[in-house]
Parts: C-alpha cells; structure tokens; sequence
C-alpha cells in the first residue's frame, strides 16, 4: 500500500467526517482573533491544523481502548439480536484488515504531528498555550482511556463540550494572538453546548445498546425520555441565550445575531429526537436545509438512516452556527 493510501485508510478509519467539531470552532477562534493586535495567521493555521490532527488521533486511541475492553463488535451482536444499534464502530480490526499494534502506531502518528504543531506554537507565544494543549490533549485522551474512562461515568458529554468548546478555542485564541478575551469565552461556551449536543443526541440514540455494555452516558443516567428531552432543550437553547447575552453586554457585535437563522434547525432536531423517544422504529426523511450529508450511499448500504440523519443534523447545527458567527466577524472587520 502506497503511502497516501495508507495516511488515507487511517484518515477515514479515524472518523474524519467527525473532525467538523474540532475544525469549526479553531477555524471560528482563528477568525475573532484577526484583526486584534498581534494576530499571526501562520501560528493560527497551525493551531488549526494541530488541532485535526490531535483530533483524529484520539478519535482512534478511542477505539483503541474500547476495542481492548471489547465493545465494539457487540453492536453487530445486538443487531442481529432485533435490538436498534449501529454497527461495529471499528470494522477495519473486526475485519481483520489491521492489528490493534497497526491501530495504536498510526494514533501515535496522529498525536505526534499535533505535539509538533503545538511546539512551533510554544516557540511563538511561550508557556500558556502548553498548558491549554496539554489539557486540552489529556482531558480528550481521559474520554475513554484509563485510569478515568469518563465516558462510561456519566461525564463523557461534559467533557467533550469542555474539550471543544472553552479549551479548545480560547486555546487556539491564544495562539493566534498571543491574549485571552471575555468575548471568546462567551462565544467558546455556546459552540461546545452545540459539540456537546452532538455526542448527546448520538448518546439518546444508543441508550439502550449502551446500558448493555456498561456504559452510563448522560443520556443513560438521565433515566427516562421526558428527562432526555429537557437536556437536550437545555443544550439547544442556551447557546443562543448566551450569544444575545454577549451581544447585549457589548461584549461582540450585533451582527452575531445572526445565529439566529439557524433557530429552525435547533426546533427540527429536538422534533426528530422527540420523534424517536415515541417510535424508533420510524426513520425520518433527508431533507435538502439539513445540510451535507457524505457517504449517504454506505449510510443505506447499512441501513443507519434511522441514526444518521439525526447525527448530521446535530453536526450540521453546529457547522451553521459557527459559519454564521465567522461571517458576522467577517461584516464587523469590513466595516
């Protein structure tokens, strides 16, 4: 295998369609830090850059350590049983295609090349941005991996919001303009309520499956479905309270309200989700203001529209969001 085929199979084999939930809000960091005084949009694409490649890494590191526990081919398991689940989220070890050793080298790769970025950073901007990548880093990598495994103690959403939303891009804001700002903050928090959003609805829909492994997600512990349901209005609700909030203490521009057009994709989603809490069974149709849906044609091939839908949608919302907020900081710098 060629070495492009090679970096591409681990690519794909990492979940890069996921990475929309890292990339967006570097991307978005990047783009309130211009125009402040000492802004370098080199040490801003890094960041960005080491951010993916951090991403993918332990994107693959979690599926290292479930694999070892052995929850990921039970899925398949439970299908075949009559029971509402995706299929294995590693098929390329399941399959026989590559080794766990394979798996955990080309992890490795992933979060060495993101250490490096974050070196040429650390030579720029000095000690703070290693303390905001080495916890960014280890809270992420602590998800799923001993000693903590979060995601099985109920805590694995909170992290994930955490991780992408106030680490990662007062994070990134520090790289690429040497400050910290209050603004960022109040902009950080609503963009990882909506990552956050994105591992919860996924989580509502393997409830059960995950209840079988052992798995306390929130979703799980939340018990019932009308106590699901308030979580995820509260986590759909709040970034838009804290966005006019921020606006209304003149901390960002008016033109961040443009947010607000992504209103009617927040309503859909809960609607779907309120949808499956009463019939499961129903999968609902793609709709064309959903936004991008890829490999759609592998998604019927194994039959996880049902999921899918609902998870790009999740993504989608957070996509919107944040595009919204980087082309009204695109308006306030031309004016």
């Amino acid at each position: 295998m060629s070495l492009f085929k090679r970096v591409s199979y681990w690519i794909v084999n990492a979940r890069y369609h996921a990475c929309a939930q890292s990339l967006l809000p570097a991307v978005l960091a990047v783009c309130l830090a211009a125009g402040v005084e000492g802004f370098s949009p080199v040490l801003g694409a890094a960041a960005v850059l080491g951010v993916v490649l951090t991403h993918l890494g332990v994107n693959l590191l979690d599926d290292y350590f479930d694999f070892r526990r052995g929850h990921t081919g039970c899925r398949d398991v439970m299908a075949r049983g009559g029971m509402r689940a995706r299929i294995a989220k590693c098929p390329y070890l399941t399959d026989g295609k590559s080794t766990t050793g394979d798996l955990f080298a080309a992890s490795c790769v992933f979060c060495f090349l993101g250490l490096v970025c974050a070196a040429v950073i650390w030579s720029r901007r000095g000690t703070p941005v290693v303390w905001f990548a080495l916890a960014t880093a280890l809270t992420g990598l602590e998800y799923s991996g001993w000693p903590a495994r979060l995601s099985y103690r109920g805590l694995g959403e909170i992290v994930i919001g955490l991780v992408f939303g106030p680490l990662l891009m007062n994070g990134v804001y520090l790289a690429a303009c040497g400050r910290f700002a209050p603004s960022v903050l109040l902009v950080s928090i609503p963009v990882g309520l909506l990552v956050m959003n994105i591992v919860y609805a996924h989580a509502i829909m393997d409830v059960e499956p995950d209840k079988k492994v052992g798995k306390a997600t929130l979703a799980v512990l939340a018990g019932s479905n009308r106590a699901r349901l308030a979580i995820l209005a509260f986590l759909l609700a709040v970034p838009y309270l804290l966005v006019s909030l921020s606006v209304a203490l003149g901390w960002s521009p008016k033109t961040f309200l443009l947010v607000f057009l992504t209103l009617p994709m927040a309503a859909a989603l809960y609607g779907l989700m309120a949808r499956f809490a009463s019939d499961p069974a129903k999968a609902p149709a793609r709709r064309f203001w959903m936004g991008p849906m890829n490999r759609w044609k592998v998604v019927q091939a194994n039959g996880i529209e049902w999921f899918m839908v609902r998870w790009y949608l999740a993504r989608n919302l957070l996509l919107f969001f944040c595009l919204s907020i980087i082309v009204a900081r695109a308006f306030s710098l031309g004016g």
